[in-house]
This record gives structure tokens, sequence and C-alpha cells, in this order.
């Protein structure tokens, strides 16, 4: 055997996973992404889905995607800095820039490239990037590609924040770079604390909105727009993949750093552009998430009436106020029991274990759509109180 493989086959934890009857990852759905889905021909309450605004089975959004099949075909094939810029795609990232308030847009291929390649070209080897700890992975790898000096901060404080700014160089460009709303927590970033301490130490700031557009702002349209700060954020990065039902990201900003970022981000340029039929399922979404603002207003209702049963049950929901509610359970074991049992009751959660968070942070993630009605919600609490009542949860 090789040395290679002889050390990867060592890697049995899955295994070892499955042999119990606890492995959560690779459910099978077979049917379309809604409240209710199709898990091994049984029907399943769907609550560990990133959809807020419920669109990826919305008829409009499937038929834009069908008639840019018929215009486009089924793929670019190639780079958007060669020949695989089309004029959906212009179209789109100037609606982007439009929606967030900036000057340009820039689309990729996935959320995750958007992270990878703008994170790691901004600043050089005399720079320092700062993050929060819990900033999405997409970020870490992003800030590990840069030569940047790289300082991480305690979560949402602003006073670790400060802290690391002061240890950096006057003269050096400091990118900060956070989640608008994170992504396991369910916290919104204090934007404004932020933006104070990058104008005094004349820092950048670039948000992350993966999980902020479509839940806050006007129309939707993130955190900077929430808290009315959208000229002091100098970066905006964003997914489709969550409220806008399909696949890709973008980052938006002025147009001397789109030109920049443009020219010399690695994953946009030698990475295939975006599908036709991604980028006019995105331009639908953003027509119905602008045209029904009611979507996002229930979505609200059914967070804060969820947020309010899970903790008159006696969960923990940390800090959470946002559509995605963390049930912390704090024991990785029960966490992966929970979730199988759940799923056996026909409730779909997803849990957070070690390594990717401490042993005592494992939590199980909660999240809602806006097409959940309030009956599902009450099913879903019902059951899964029971469910950690049973394993010794709670009391």
């Amino acid at each position: 055997m090789r040395i290679l493989q002889e050390k990867l086959s060592k890697y049995d934890a899955p295994q070892k996973a499955m042999e119990a009857g606890i492995y959560p990852y690779f459910r099978e759905i077979e049917s379309e992404q809604d409240t209710v889905v199709t898990i091994k021909g049984k029907k399943v309450l769907m609550f560990g889905s990133n959809s807020y605004l419920g669109l990826t089975n919305h008829p409009k959004i499937k038929e834009a995607a069908k008639k840019a099949i018929d215009k486009y075909g089924s793929g670019c094939a190639g780079s958007r800095f060669l020949n695989g810029t089309l004029d959906i795609h212009i179209e789109l990232e100037n609606r982007l820039a439009d929606l967030v308030g900036k000057d340009g847009a820039l689309c990729y291929s996935t959320g995750f490239q958007v992270n990878l390649g703008v994170v790691s070209v901004l600043t050089g080897r005399k720079d320092h990037i700062l993050l929060d700890m819990l900033d999405h992975a997409s970020i870490i790898e992003g800030s590990r590609l840069s030569f940047s000096k790289v300082l991480k901060f305690a979560h949402n404080d602003m006073h670790a924040l400060e802290s690391k700014l002061k240890r950096c160089s006057p003269d050096s460009l400091k990118l900060i770079v956070v989640d608008g709303i994170f992504s396991m927590e369910g916290d919104i970033v204090k934007l404004p604390e932020l933006v104070r301490l990058a104008e005094k130490y004349n820092a950048t700031i670039m948000v992350d909105d993966a999980h902020a557009i479509g839940v806050i702002g006007k129309n939707g349209s993130g955190t900077a727009s929430h808290f009315g700060l959208t000229d002091k954020v100098d970066l905006i990065m964003g997914t489709f993949s969550k409220s806008l039902a399909s696949l890709g990201g973008f980052i938006a900003s002025d147009k001397d750093t789109i030109n920049y970022i443009k020219h010399n981000s690695r994953s946009l340029i030698f990475s295939a552009s975006m599908t036709p039929a991604s980028a006019a399922s995105v331009l639908a979404a953003i027509d119905i998430m602008v045209s029904e603002p009611e979507r996002i207003s229930h979505l609200w209702d059914i967070t804060n009436y969820a947020l309010k049963g899970f903790r008159d049950a006696g969960f923990d929901t940390g800090k959470s106020e946002t559509p995605i509610i963390p049930l912390f359970i704090r024991d990785d074991i029960k966490s992966l029991v929970l979730t199988q049992n759940l799923l056996a009751e026909g409730v779909f959660v997803n849990p957070v274990v070690s390594p990717a968070v401490p042993k005592e942070d494992c939590l199980i993630r909660y999240s809602l759509m806006a097409t959940h009605t309030k009956e599902q919600v009450e099913i879903s609490i019902e059951k899964i109180t029971k469910a950690a009542k049973a394993l010794g949860i709670l009391n």
C-alpha cells in the first residue's frame, strides 16, 4: 500500500459513526428543497435549509432558469476573464450593485470562491487581515492564501478587535473581515462599533453577507443597510445559494476596487463562470424579494415565535437574533443521537460538532424559511423538546 493510501485508510471516524447509527451527513433528499422534503420515501419537515426566503422551487425562478438555458445553453465553457462573460452576467452585477448601494459588483461561480479570491488578493506582506474567530471557513482560507499577517479577535468583541488594531503599523493596510450574520450562532455583527474602530485606525471593512441578504436591511439588502452604514462598509460580499435560490456569489465595492479584483482574483480568472441558468435565477429571485416584502416580514414573525418557543422550553439559544437558531447541546454524541432521533420523527436539523466547534459549544442548527408555517414551527418545537428530554438534554 502506498504511503498516502495507508495514511488515509486510518481515517475511520465516519465509519464508526455509521456503525453506531449516528452518522448525520450526506442524507439523500428525493424532492425539491421546501419546508417539507422526501427522504427514503418519507415526508420530513425541513429545518436545516439556508433557503431563508423559501424561493428554491418558486415557479418564476424555474421559468427564468429554463429560458436562460434556451437562450444561452447550459454553460459558458470558460472563465469570465476570457470567453465566459455574458450580457446576463453584467445585468446581474449592475442589479446587485444597485441592491447593496455600491458602484459595482463582480460575480463568481460560488460564494466560497468570492472570499477565497477577494480576501487573498487585497493586502500584501506588510499588511494585516483581522478576522472574527467565528468567521466562515472561506474567509479563513482566503486569509491563508494571503501573504499578510492574520490576526483573529474574540467573537463580536470590539475591545478585542481594538487591541489587535493597536498592534498594526499605522502605515499598513488593515482589512477587517466579518460575517454580517454569523452562520452558526445567528447573531449580527456589531457593525456600528466596528465602523468606529475602522475609522479610528484607518482600516478597511469587508462584510460577508451570505446569511444576511434576504434577511435584514432594506429589501433584504444586508447588514450595512440594516444599520444605515452602507457608505462606511468598503466591500460587501454575498452568496446566491441561500435567500437567492441559486448558486454563486458576488463582491460589491467602489469601481476602482472592483477593477483591481476583476484583474487579479485568481478564483475568478481561473474558474469557469456561473451558468446562465444560475444568473437568471438570481435576477428572478431579486425581483421577488423586492416586490414581495411580506416574505421577509413573515420570516421575522416566525423567527421571533420560534425563538420564544425554544427559550420557553428551556433551550439555550445563545445570542441568536435571526432565523438561524442554535440549540446548544454541549455534547457531541447527544447532538448526533438527537439529530438521528429527530429525523426518525420527521424533523430535519443539522448537528454542528467538534472539531467544527469546541466540544463545549456543539449544537443543533435550526433554521427557518419564509414559507414555514406557524403550525410547522410548533410541531418541530414539540418534537425537538420531547426528544431532548428523552436524552436528558432538558429536564
